[in-house]
């Protein structure tokens, strides 16, 4: 039978086998359940998803031998190399919801156990083609690859989106080498925003990557990856370290004032670049039992960081400074300021992740005058005073604050943490609160402001101070600001520019 009958027959049968008419606005989020079957029927897909975006559910489990798209009712088929494939494809998504365009997406067993289409459809078997022949180790025939609108570039542009939790190179390593061999990476900050430019020895290596990991990601509701091909063809790294690595080269210097590449691990990376796959808790690998189970509780530690300390030790502050609850980075459960050592303090952020995220960001930068120091402590907890022990209101406990930005799970607070910038955030505006009196609270607060600018419904703004230490002043003084009315201004770092 041809495509069309193919797919009109499809159509027909929804109904009575898979229990709804129209996949796109059904209520029934609950699917009843079918046994086990190679071909998995998928719901409430966008409407402009591609085919190639409803094959990448299926990559990361198996060889996927064909799919069937119903457009009309934002619906698919997609049929299995094998059954344990789909089982295995379904219990992972079980626990972690897949999305398609940001939308989450809804996976079943189909009743059918094969699907039967026409050959006709050039561009479908042309991406099947193209995903069976890397799959299995081989290279897609020409044809398939300029049906695929093949690039001609191994090297891959790479946005981390909503970075909540840090990305290093070794992350990006571990997620990308399940696609190929890696064998250069550079990373760098652009518009306040984590990159990389990331090469495979083959550019179909770089294709079936973007396919699979363009939108995903890499922990659960945060760091999302955008990925594009770059206009490079080969990248030139000079310098292995904690920005630059050439995977073929472990012999590069690690370059003034970076950590150097531990010699065991440059061999390993040399060795073989998948020997360290599935090491760093929580990357994105979906054939991974971990990844898996870590996706599904959610937040996830980072490599190096299980079980470690959620307590900061800041050092070199202002001895004037008060306000340590006010951090952009997570919420801070308590403060304590050192009884000898005033212009030292622990915080306790609510994860090791948040301190770790707010350890990267704040490190060196310059707050009241003084370069401060951020380290990871020692200490799991601070402790608060015993009963009846007066310690000079050293210590804060801010636990049960009502002010938390981050207690919410995916809160869109969550999408929007930049660096430290001169520019700023402010949402929560009341209706009558005016430019001339934005601009004068925040000069008011230390500083010049530079620029101001409202989005349309004067709810939020943007405002720029001179220098990126009165940004950070302005922040620490005016977040959770009372505007009237018990309305608290929101402030955070942006990475627009005015």
């Amino acid at each position: 039978m041809n495509y069309d009958h193919a797919n009109h027959k499809y159509n027909s049968k929804l109904t009575s086998l898979n229990g709804t008419s129209n996949g796109s606005d059904s209520k029934k989020l609950r699917v009843e359940e079918a046994p086990p079957s190679r071909v998995l029927h998928i719901r409430k897909l966008p409407n402009e998803a591609s085919e190639t975006e409803v094959i990448a559910l299926g990559l990361p489990f198996g060889k996927v031998t064909n799919i069937l798209t119903l457009k009309g009712k934002n619906q698919a088929f997609l049929e299995m190399g094998t059954e344990e494939a789909a089982i295995t494809m379904v219990n992972y998504y079980t626990t972690v919801t897949p999305h398609v365009r940001n939308v989450p997406v809804f996976i079943q067993y189909s009743t059918h156990k094969e699907l039967k289409t026409d050959a006709g459809n050039q561009r479908t078997q042309a991406v099947l083609q193209a995903v069976s022949a890397v799959q299995s180790g081989g290279s897609p025939s020409s044809d398939v690859q300029e049906a695929l609108a093949a690039a001609s570039s191994p090297v891959l542009r790479i946005i981390i989106d909503n970075m909540f939790y840090p990305v290093t190179l070794d992350v990006l390593q571990q997620i990308f080498s399940k696609f190929g061999t890696v064998m250069k990476i550079i990373t760098f900050t652009k518009n306040n925003q984590f990159q990389a430019l990331l090469q495979f020895s083959d550019p179909v290596n770089a294709q079936q990557a973007k396919l699979a990991l363009d939108g995903q990601n890499i922990y659960n509701s945060c760091c999302t990856l955008r990925i594009d091909f770059s206009k490079l063809v080969n990248l030139n790294v000079k310098y292995n370290n904690d920005k630059s690595r050439d995977y073929t080269r472990p012999e590069l210097p690690a370059g003034d004032g970076q950590p150097t590449l531990d010699p065991s691990v440059a061999a390993a990376f040399s060795k073989d670049s998948n020997s360290l796959l599935g090491k760093i808790p929580g990357a994105l690998n979906p054939l991974s039992a971990a990844a898996a189970a870590a996706a599904a509780a959610g937040r996830v530690a980072l490599a190096g960081q299980s079980g470690s300390s959620g307590v900061l030790l800041v050092s070199n502050l202002n001895e004037e400074v008060s306000n340590l609850r006010t951090w952009v980075y997570g919420d801070v459960q308590r403060v304590k300021i050192l009884y000898n050592k005033k212009d030292s303090a622990l915080i306790q952020m609510s994860d090791a992740n948040q301190a770790q995220l707010a350890m990267s960001h704040l490190n060196g930068q310059k707050m009241y005058g003084k370069i401060i120091r951020v380290t990871l402590s020692k200490h799991q907890t601070v402790a608060l005073p015993r009963d009846g022990l007066d310690d000079q209101g050293l210590t804060k406990d801010f636990t049960n604050s009502p002010l938390h930005r981050f207690k919410k799970p995916g809160s869109k607070n969550f999408q929007n943490i930049f660096p430290p910038s001169a520019t700023l955030h402010l949402s929560n505006i009341p209706q009558d609160v005016t430019e001339d009196d934005l601009r004068l609270l925040f000069s008011n607060a230390g500083g010049t402001v530079k620029a101001f600018k409202f989005f349309q419904d004067h709810k939020m703004a943007l405002l720029q101070m001179s220098t990126v230490e009165e940004a950070i002043q302005a922040l620490i003084d005016l977040h959770n600001y009372n505007m009237g009315g018990n309305q608290h201004l929101r402030v955070s770092f942006s990475k627009s520019t005015i």
